[in-house]
């Protein structure tokens, strides 16, 4: 699936630390995250309303990709999202995933 990655001192940041390929850990029934190494420059806020494909950071180095689309309390920061995610869900299942994030 490709993403596009939003302009925003958060996706420059992720972008210097690709190619990687994690292990997703399912949360919720709705998303995968990863705790990466170092934190990120964030700059979080409610969206409401949590798209599926929608790419995030929680806290200040969680990566959060998100395959439902359901309402929020929590706060993120945007980093991008899935261009189409038709499929999506069905091919991330609900168990842990292994995703590679790679520049074209």
């Amino acid at each position: 699936f490709a993403a596009t990655l939003y302009d925003n001192t958060t996706a420059t940041a992720f972008k210097s630390l690709l190619p990687m390929t994690v292990n997703m850990v399912d949360l919720n029934g709705n998303e995968k995250y990863f705790d990466l190494p170092d934190n990120l420059p964030t700059n979080a806020s409610n969206p409401r309303t949590i798209q599926s494909g929608d790419l995030m950071i929680y806290g200040s180095n969680t990566l959060v990709l998100f395959y439902k689309t359901f309402a929020t309390s929590y706060s993120y920061t945007k980093l991008g999202r899935i261009n189409d995610t038709e499929g999506f869900a069905a091919t991330v299942g609900s168990e842990n995933v292994t995703v590679t994030y790679e520049l074209e």
